[in-house]
């Protein structure tokens, strides 16, 4: 790969502008995932998708910026607490083998400092907004904590993920509203649907790898029906957006929008190869289109006639 410095075993690589960086930042970033913008729009969507809904007119735009902001640093700190967790399990995997916490680029402690500045730098973020937010957006550190221990007990781990990376549908609903309704609940439901539905795709890349170090997921746990179980992920993600919407009283143009997300999550489920890897990645990173149409969706709902 041109302008790349490569691992010998895995997906870790020093590419693009984190290879341009300086030596010592590049096992950070790495560490934090800068390379991989997915799971911050991942992070970033349910906030925008309420506070759309929930804005006048158009929303605003500082706001916005704070979220855009946050997802990036929360979601880097979640990476690293998840590293620390796993950096046992993480050596044993060949696709994050040479994380930099398993190869030793950067020690556990040194991760842990690295974890506390990002998130004192999401506490200034945070206190941006209204008290019953802050308090609110503090609630979802618990399930922060929690998620990276609970693939070794149970089957579902996906399910804590999407109870935590879809948090900020309540946040972004309250940051306008200072309390929460029918439309957030309804989002930050039909996230957790989606949720379950894309990173059990994802979970299909290391499914091998998670049966012989004892790794559970939802990829093992549905296996050959998981493409069953997407239809019913899907469906009623696309439910109770559609309930969202009508609590919110918005405009038919949401629903047009509603529509082509629909479109999309049919096309991921007819397209994907659970036993492709490179297929579930390919599916799995196309869900930042679909966070794309429905935030579109959203806004022409609220700000049209």
């Amino acid at each position: 790969m041109e302008n790349s410095i490569a691992s010998n075993k895995t997906d870790i690589v020093y590419h693009g502008w984190i290879a341009r960086m300086p030596a010592f930042m590049r096992p950070y970033l790495i560490l934090m995932r800068a390379d991989r913008p997915i799971g911050t729009w991942l992070l970033l969507f349910p906030c925008l998708w309420t506070l759309s809904l929930a804005s006048e007119g158009f929303p605003d735009l500082y706001y916005a910026a704070l979220f855009a902001i946050g997802a990036f640093v929360m979601r880097g700190a979640g990476c690293v607490m998840n590293d620390l967790a796993d950096r046992d399990f993480d050596g044993q995997v060949t696709r994050t083998a040479t994380r930099p916490i398993p190869n030793g680029d950067v020690s556990p402690k040194q991760a842990a400092i690295f974890m506390g500045g990002l998130c004192l730098i999401g506490l200034v973020v945070l206190i941006q907004f209204n008290s019953f937010t802050v308090y609110l957006a503090s609630a979802s550190l618990l399930l922060v904590f929690i998620y990276p221990f609970c693939k070794r007990w149970t089957y579902w781990p996906q399910v804590v993920l999407g109870l935590t990376f879809n948090w900020g549908a309540l946040v972004g609903w309250s940051a306008v509203e200072g309390s929460l309704s029918l439309p957030a609940y309804c989002i930050y439901f039909a996230g957790l649907f989606w949720t379950l539905g894309y990173d059990t795709i994802y979970a299909h890349q290391d499914k091998e790898d998670d049966v012989l170090v004892g790794i559970k997921s939802t990829a093992l746990r549905l296996g050959e029906k998981t493409v069953p179980a997407l239809w019913v992920f899907y469906g009623l993600t696309i439910l109770l957006i559609g309930l969202a919407g009508y609590f919110a009283q918005v405009s038919m143009l949401f629903y047009l929008g509603l529509g082509a997300t629909a479109l999309h999550l049919i096309w991921q489920i007819f397209k994907v190869d659970i036993h492709d890897p490179q297929n579930c990645l390919i599916i799995f990173k196309s869900n930042k289109y679909f966070g794309w149409i429905l935030l579109a969706a959203c806004l022409l709902g609220n700000v049209s006639p």
